[in-house]
């Protein structure tokens, strides 16, 4: 997900932070330009597109029978799958997945998972032996920077958007989502905090921190990147940055 800059641009860059400016003028807690489309994929139950500056996530839902897991016979399941496709990036290779697309899954997996997103015991067919299983596709079309909120906030979207399958077995008079929530990831470059970071700035981060919260501003998620480290003070300025943001992405779902 990572790449190399050139020495003369990551001492640009750093020099920028310290004044507290960025390379395309935004200021260090400012979002780039934010846009989220539903119902894009006609052969989905639901699907979103989100653009985050010059980075584009297509998100798509689709709702299955499937055997449930033996530790929840009575629960649907969630399973979440990233494509990073070499079209988005040259960075991004063909073949199975690599450990940036296992992060990306995974970090929003575990957002929608542990907010409780989905009421998941209410997807239940037949005891042991059949569930409804929620199938979140993301694939990502253009790689400018931080994929992890541009993704969470886009399976956020696509599953608010989902239409439940023409099926008998279906009982429920709605895909039962109870949060919405979002993602906003926090970048340190040397002691200034950052949000939305575009490809560049993560190319020279110290680190990053990734912080999922619900609408009450709870933390259901956290994924931290990167060699550098947080202190514990950079950490709750990071936690009221990422409410702050959260609350202004989750406006785009309206």
């Amino acid at each position: 997900m990572y790449g190399v800059v050139s020495s003369v641009k990551r001492d640009y860059i750093v020099d920028l932070a310290k004044q507290g400016k960025r390379l395309d003028g935004r200021v260090l807690d400012q979002f780039r330009n934010v846009s989220v489309k539903t119902g894009v994929i006609k052969s989905a139950n639901g699907s979103a597109d989100v653009k985050m500056g010059n980075t584009r996530v297509v998100v798509g839902v689709k709702i299955q029978h499937a055997e449930p897991f033996p530790d929840t016979p009575e629960s649907g399941v969630l399973m979440v799958n990233a494509e990073l496709r070499p079209l988005a990036s040259p960075s991004f290779e063909l073949g199975p997945p690599g450990e940036e697309a296992i992060e990306l899954a995974r970090v929003v997996d575990r957002g929608v998972r542990e907010s409780n997103a989905i009421d998941l015991e209410k997807l239940g067919i037949k005891l042991g032996e059949d569930v409804w299983a929620v199938f979140v596709d993301i694939h990502v079309l253009d790689h400018d920077g931080n994929l992890i909120d541009a993704s969470a906030l886009g399976t956020t979207a696509a599953l608010l958007n989902v239409k439940p399958p023409k099926d008998e077995a279906w009982t429920l008079q709605e895909f039962p989502i109870q949060k919405r929530p979002v993602a906003a990831t926090v970048l340190r470059i040397n002691d200034k905090l950052m949000v939305d970071p575009c490809l560049d700035e993560e190319n020279v981060m110290d680190a990053r921190l990734t912080i999922t919260t619900t609408e009450d501003g709870s933390i259901c998620a956290m994924q931290k990147g990167g060699t550098g480290y947080f202190t514990r003070e950079q950490i709750e300025q990071a936690y009221q940055l990422a409410r702050t943001k959260a609350t202004e992405l989750r406006e785009r779902l309206k």
